[in-house]
């Protein structure tokens, strides 16, 4: 069938459907309940187009409500590329219906069911589909639907086998120590999967080693959330090998794990050989200050990591903390440490690291009657109006015109980010000298 035609009535009776408004990003809503009555329409043949054809009069006036919203759901789009039925009570015969419409649409590629209870059953039917179909769905979001271990038995046997699911959301879910081992062992073969949301499940020690013994081989993996889940510290020394041993993890999100100081330093000698990690989440954890000095000075110790974030975020540090932190930006210019606040610093230093840096910048260009967009030119040894991050980030730093704390040079990034890896002055053009 040609997509790119409306569909021919085949009989005199017919509806006619509102087409959908299409947001910018060609989601389209489902809701569990279609209207509560429908109106038979009957236009002229020759100005009427249907999305949904009924065979006759006395199945138009006979169909259900049901059957009318499951027909409806099977419908193909060649627009539509994300479907949202999150939170719709769907329940079996729903995802029943969604797997026969994907048999047929080719064009879907983003699909969010979370929150609908689906259960043992429901991980079945998607999985035998995921299994032995290739859809173009590459974004799957099953978030808080109830599913435990033999779900994740399940679950794990079809991505094994299927390649084309780059992101899967399987959070708030009740996933144990059994579901761990399940999910592990697709890890170590599954050459598909770029983002894996595990967050708020039940994994302790024995479900999470396996699935670091997983991810030590793979090759694809480039985000990882396990945060919210039972690790310990146990677990800390399998996710340091994890860090030695991968080269294409990315995001590791382990907040909220039970990870203390003892866990952090098996976690830092993962850090002093890792060239792939960008982010790293450690956000409520029980680490205070030594565990913390442990990780940045891990990072310091390797020149080729790539670090750019380390969360800390509940952590109180000292004044000397920060003065270690200093040497580790001399290395890493990139990295951004987000700690809690620093104990017992002085009012003045306080009032110095909170100084707004542009005021500063300005400050200083009007004094030798420049512009602002002057002085980050004159930064730049290519003498252009853009910069690449990591390199803007290391020049402010070391630049001794204005100089700018860590914090400082960070809100400046802020400003002038284009969030694609370059700083762009040129819209300070209209700041006076």
């Amino acid at each position: 069938m040609d997509n790119d035609k409306p569909l021919q009535p085949e009989t005199e009776d017919e509806i006619e459907i509102e087409p959908v408004q299409q947001s910018s990003d060609k989601m389209l809503y489902c809701e569990a309940e279609p209207p509560p009555t429908v109106e038979k329409v009957k236009p002229a043949r020759e100005n009427s187009e249907t999305d949904l054809e009924i065979e006759d009069d006395e199945k138009f006036f006979t169909t259900g409500q049901k059957e009318l919203y499951l027909e409806a759901c099977k419908l193909s789009n060649t627009a539509v590329t994300k479907l949202e039925l999150e939170d719709n009570c769907i329940m079996e015969e729903g995802v029943l219906s969604l797997v026969e419409m994907l048999q047929e649409n080719y064009y879907l590629q983003e699909m969010n069911i979370s929150n609908n209870h689906l259960g043992l059953e429901g991980a079945r039917i998607i999985s035998d589909f995921f299994e032995r179909n290739s859809s173009s769905v590459w974004s799957l979001e099953l978030s808080g639907n109830d599913f435990k271990e033999e779900s994740a038995a399940l679950l794990g046997q079809a991505l094994s086998t299927n390649y084309r699911i780059k992101k899967l959301d399987l959070s708030h879910n009740q996933f144990s120590d059994v579901g761990g081992e399940h999910l592990g062992q697709m890890l170590a073969i599954n050459v598909g999967l770029t983002s894996l949301d595990l967050s708020w499940n039940n994994f302790h020690t024995r479900g999470a080693v396996a699935l670091c013994n997983g991810l030590r081989g793979n090759v694809t993996l480039a985000k990882l959330d396990l945060s919210m889940n039972g690790l310990g510290n146990e677990v800390a020394l399998a996710l340091g090998e994890v860090l030695r041993l991968n080269s294409c993890l990315v995001y590791l999100d382990i907040s909220g794990n039970d990870i203390g100081n003892e866990g952090a330093s098996k976690i830092s000698k993962g850090l002093e050989s890792n060239e792939s990690l960008r982010v790293l989440k450690l956000f409520l954890n029980p680490i205070n200050m030594d565990g913390a000095i442990l990780l940045i000075l891990a990072i310091k110790r390797n020149p080729k990591s790539r670090m750019e974030e380390l969360d800390i975020s509940n952590v109180l540090v000292s004044e000397q903390f920060m003065k270690t932190l200093d040497g580790v930006y001399a290395v890493h210019p990139q990295l951004d440490v987000v700690f809690k606040a620093v104990q017992g610093l002085s009012a003045k230093k306080t009032i110095f690291l909170l100084t707004n840096p542009m005021k500063l910048i300005q400050s200083y260009a009007d004094q030798h009657k420049i512009t602002v967009v002057d002085f980050f030119k004159s930064l730049n040894p290519t003498g252009t109006m853009k910069m690449s991050v990591d390199e803007f980030q290391k020049v402010m730093i070391e630049q001794n015109k204005v100089p700018l704390n860590q914090y400082q040079v960070r809100e400046v990034i802020k400003k002038l980010d284009e969030k694609t890896g370059m700083v762009n002055f040129s819209f300070l053009n209209t700041m006076k000298p």
